[in-house]
């Protein structure tokens, strides 16, 4: 462990951080271990996991240690890497950040406001550096169409949507259609991040919002936003394979302008790691740490209690 300084104290980082993993699901084994275990910048330490058995599968995998304890884990880790459940996410990286751990986040930080608001304000306190992985922030070219945007003046409006076929009507299923938080919460949680991580940094925080409800889990948001821009999303995990798919397109003065594609996610969770250990050796907060996870936790809050409404 590299840390010169009491618990909760920022650790000074050595050449090659050591790394912990919370969770084994499909997302931890095809995403999260294999790119903690390829990071040349890192030290891939060990994982731990709800389940005992599937986290010792996941470590022999990548010759790594198993623990027992998330709190060994922290003791024995600069930074940590969740793939858990949103709800479970948010109490356990609070806990990691007392420890004076840096975080690797995911999307939703957590499904409720106070639960974001909790996780947001101890990493602010115990200064720590934070990372949620959005994908279309750290792929490539994505991330780079997106700051290329964000350039951009006088943009009018942009369509976003996300319908992905984790739960398609012909009964078929995803490797991830198991998850009981994406059963429960449906596309507006799981791939609503996505769609705002890109319509934010472009079009400005958003100032009102309405959501509707569509077949299945489809949600439409309708945002407007500081630039003065409107923008919509199309979200949903219930898409017939047919019609799946992922797309942002904006219209404005500098014409018209589409996300292009991106394949490598292990490579973006590398370039995620890279742009948290940044963050934790410059003292320099990065645009997708836990305090925007928190707002995007209040945007999709707001929406679903729209949805709520009769």
């Amino acid at each position: 462990m590299n840390s010169d300084g009491p618990a909760g104290a920022r650790r000074p980082l050595g050449t090659r951080p050591r790394v912990g993993l919370l969770g084994t699901g499909p997302w931890a084994a095809r995403t999260h271990a294999p790119a903690l275990a390829a990071h040349a910048g890192s030290e891939f330490a060990g994982v731990w996991g709800r389940r005992p058995a599937a986290a010792a599968e996941l470590a022999d995998a990548h010759g790594v240690k198993v623990y027992d304890s998330p709190e060994a884990l922290f003791a024995d880790c600069d930074v940590v890497a969740f793939a858990l459940p949103p709800d479970v996410q948010a109490p356990l990286a609070v806990e990691a950040a007392a420890a004076g751990c840096h975080l690797l986040l995911d999307k939703p930080v957590a499904t409720t406001v106070a639960g974001a608001r909790a996780l947001a304000g101890a990493a602010a306190r115990h200064g720590v550096a934070s990372i949620v992985f959005l994908t279309l922030r750290f792929a490539e070219p994505t991330s780079d169409w997106v700051a290329e945007q964000a350039g951009r003046d006088g943009w009018f409006t942009a369509r976003a949507h996300w319908y992905g076929a984790v739960y398609p009507p012909d009964g078929t299923k995803s490797p991830y259609a198991a998850s009981p938080w994406r059963q429960e919460k449906g596309g507006l949680w799981d791939v609503g991040p996505h769609a705002l991580s890109v319509l934010l940094p472009v079009l400005g925080d958003v100032t009102a919002l309405t959501a509707a409800r569509g077949p299945a889990d489809l949600v439409h948001l309708t945002l407007r936003h500081t630039s003065g821009a409107s923008s919509t999303a199309a979200l949903t995990l219930s898409a017939p394979k047919a019609a799946s798919g992922v797309g942002v397109e904006l219209r404005g003065l500098p014409g018209i302008a589409a996300l292009p594609d991106w394949t490598d996610v292990p490579g973006a969770y590398g370039r995620a790691l890279d742009a948290l250990l940044h963050a934790a050796r410059t003292g320099d907060p990065h645009p997708c740490d836990a305090s925007f996870g928190l707002r995007l936790t209040e945007l999709l809050a707001q929406a679903e209690e729209q949805l709520a409404q009769p």
